[in-house]
C-alpha cells in the first residue's frame, strides 16, 4: 500500500502496484467464482476447502456402493421370483397328484382305471423334475441342491446364496433353496405297489406297480395321499422360507433407499453450489472488478502529475 511521499516517485509506481495486487485478486475471485457457476459445484479442487473435499469424496464412494447394493436386491428379488413361480407349477402339480390320488382310493374304480391314474400320477412326478432342471438363472440352477454334491446324492440338498445387500462386507443376506424334485419331495414314500424308482436318475420317479406287475391298489392309493399330503407341505416350508428372504429384500431395499437420500444431501450440502449467494457474488466482482480496474488507470497517470516540478 502505498504511503506518505509515494506519489512523488517516478521508477516506481507504488499506487500502480497496490491497484494490481487488487485487481489480480478479484480476478482471481471472480474466475473462481465463473468455475463455481458453471460447474455448480462449492468445491471444484482440493484446495478450495480440503476438509470438506475428503469427507464429500467418502460420502460419494459409499453412496456408489449402495447405488450397487440396490441393484444387487433387485438381481435377488429377481432369483427368488424365478424361484417362486417354478414353486407354484410343482404346488399346482402336487394339488392335482392329490385329486387323482383321491380318485383313485375310490372302490368304484377298476384296476384299468387306477392304472390310468397312475401313469397321469407318474408324469406330473416326471414335470416336477422337469421343472426343477429349468429353474435357471445366469447357469445356476436354482431348484437342484447344492451344487457339489455328486453321484447318489446329487440333486440333493441345498443351495444357498449370498446376496450383497450393502456397501459393507458384512451387509449380505443369506438364501436357501431346498431341492425339489420326486426323491426329495416322495423320500419314503414307498408304500405296497406304490415305489419312488430312478428311472428319472437321481430326481427319482413315481411307479404305481411292482416288478411283478401288479398295479396299485385303493388300499396303496390312500395310503399315497399322506406321502402327497407331506410333499404339498414340505413345498409350504419352501413357500413360507422363501417370502420370508423375499420380505427381508423389499425391508433393505427401503433402507438403501433412504440411506442413498441422506448421504447424497450430505454430499449435496458440502460440495454444491448456492447459485443465488454465487450469483450475488459475481455481481459484487464485477462492480470491483471494474472499480480496480479505473483505480488502476488512475494510478498508471499519478507519475505524470510529476511532471508540473519541471516547468
Amino acid at each position: 500500500m502505498a504511503s506518505f511521499g509515494d506519489l512523488n516517485r517516478v521508477n516506481t509506481n507504488i499506487q500502480s502496484l497496490d491497484s494490481q495486487l487488487s485487481l489480480n485478486r478479484i480476478n482471481r475471485d471472480l474466475s473462481d467464482n465463473q468455475l463455481k457457476l458453471s460447474t455448480g459445484l462449492r468445491i471444484n479442487k482440493a484446495e478450495d476447502d480440503a476438509a470438506g473435499y475428503s469427507i464429500a469424496t467418502k460420502l460419494n464412494s459409499r453412496v456408489a456402493g449402495l447405488e450397487q447394493a440396490m441393484q444387487n436386491v433387485g438381481d435377488a428379488k429377481s432369483v427368488l421370483d424365478i424361484a417362486e413361480s417354478s414353486f407354484d407349477t410343482v404346488m399346482d402339480n402336487l394339488i392335482e397328484m392329490k385329486s387323482l390320488s383321491t380318485q383313485a382310493a375310490n372302490d368304484t374304480l377298476g384296476e384299468e382305471e387306477r392304472g390310468y391314474i397312475g401313469a397321469q400320477i407318474s408324469k406330473l412326478a416326471e414335470d416336477i423334475n422337469d421343472v426343477a432342471d429349468q429353474t435357471v438363472f445366469q447357469d445356476t440352477a436354482l431348484l437342484n441342491g447344492d451344487p457339489a454334491n455328486t453321484g447318489a446324492s446329487a440333486f440333493s440338498g441345498t443351495l444357498t446364496l449370498t446376496f450383497q445387500v450393502g456397501e459393507r462386507a458384512s451387509d449380505t443376506l443369506e438364501a436357501s433353496l431346498d431341492a425339489v424334485n420326486v426323491s426329495e419331495l416322495f423320500s419314503g414314500a414307498g408304500t405296497g405297489n406304490i415305489s419312488v424308482t430312478t428311472s428319472g436318475g437321481a430326481q427319482g420317479g413315481l411307479s404305481f406297480e411292482t416288478g411283478g406287475g401288479t398295479a396299485a391298489t385303493a388300499d396303496d392309493f390312500r395310503s399315497f395321499l399322506s406321502s402327497v399330503d407331506t410333499a404339498i407341505g414340505s413345498m409350504n416350508d419352501r413357500v413360507n422360507e422363501i417370502g420370508m428372504t423375499q420380505s427381508s429384500l423389499s425391508i433393505r431395499e427401503v433402507t438403501l433407499s433412504q440411506s442413498i437420500s441422506a448421504n447424497s444431501s450430505a454430499s449435496s450440502r458440502i460440495m454444491d453450489a448456492d447459485f443465488a449467494k454465487e450469483q450475488s457474488e459475481s455481481v459484487r466482482l464485477q462492480i470491483l472488478q471494474q472499480t480496480a480496474t479505473s483505480a488502476l488507470a488512475q494510478a498508471n497517470n499519478g507519475p505524470q502529475s510529476v511532471l508540473g516540478f519541471l516547468g
